[in-house]
């Protein structure tokens, strides 16, 4: 892996040189080219000047900031990594909390840090201090300009750095209609019985993309000339008289299951 980030992990007076990594792999996502119907060749999207409406080369562009209606002030990388040096290059944690107090709603991309062959020390540290006292620390960071918040976390002694969406950037839930219904009882009894049955241990390697699996099998039929078999209904909605009998099925399936394992 190639880092995308080389800088300091800092908490309080202790500064930790890391190498940030993606968590994320998107290695088995199919990906779509967009074509030319007539001689499905490639679209390429090129930068163009508005003014003159002629293509513009990578070298030309530079980045602007609009103060006033098409008035622009023109910065260059190093004019904006003056705005603040320390930031740019420290991931700073700012303080400790319970990670129970975190909304998931929060929480956004997830990234690994490396420690420079120096700051092992430190490293293990910072992440034994965190496995042991069960806190996350909250950090704030900038990068391609842009200010970040993130939860850092200790997972067997690796560093997990989580970007986290600030409070402006999740939607409020206050104008969603919730239902204020009573349910039947008998019907809660039954749901919580299928909760039950259907509970287990997280497994994560238990769940891959099964629609790429599906996209795949049509791409194969097409490029075998054949028609791809439509496969699968749209769901439709269990009527509240039916709630039961769907829950015993459910109910019904689990026990399949558990005798075929």
């Amino acid at each position: 892996m190639r880092p995308m980030w080389t800088g300091s992990l800092s908490f309080m007076m202790v500064n930790i040189p890391v190498r940030v990594y993606s968590a994320a792999s998107e290695e088995n996502k199919i990906k779509f080219s967009m074509l030319h119907e007539k001689d499905l060749s490639p679209i390429g999207y090129a930068k163009y000047c508005k003014l003159e409406g002629t293509e513009v080369d990578k070298d030309e562009i530079v980045k602007g900031y609009e103060y006033a209606k098409d008035q622009y002030v023109v910065l260059t990388d190093e004019e904006l990594a003056k705005a603040n040096q320390e930031r740019t290059k420290r991931i700073k944690i700012e303080e400790f909390v319970d990670p129970e107090e975190i909304d998931p709603s929060y929480y956004e991309k997830p990234y690994y840090l490396e420690p420079e062959k120096e700051a092992d020390v430190s490293y293990a540290l910072l992440s034994q201090a965190l496995q042991q006292t069960k806190k996350v620390g909250i950090a704030r960071f900038v990068i391609r300009n842009r200010d970040y918040i993130a939860v850092v976390r200790s997972d067997d002694g690796l560093l997990v750095l989580n970007q986290l969406r600030f409070s402006s950037e999740v939607r409020s839930s206050e104008e969603l209609r919730i239902p204020e219904v009573k349910v039947d009882e008998r019907d809660l009894d039954v749901a919580k019985t299928v909760v039950a049955a259907y509970t287990h241990e997280f497994e994560p390697a238990e769940f891959h993309d099964t629609y790429a699996e599906e996209i795949r099998r049509v791409i194969d039929a097409k490029l075998e000339g054949k028609e791809p078999e439509e496969r699968g209904e749209v769901p439709k909605a269990t009527a509240a008289n039916d709630l039961m009998k769907m829950l015993k099925a459910s109910l019904d399936q689990a026990k399949q299951k558990d005798k075929v394992a």
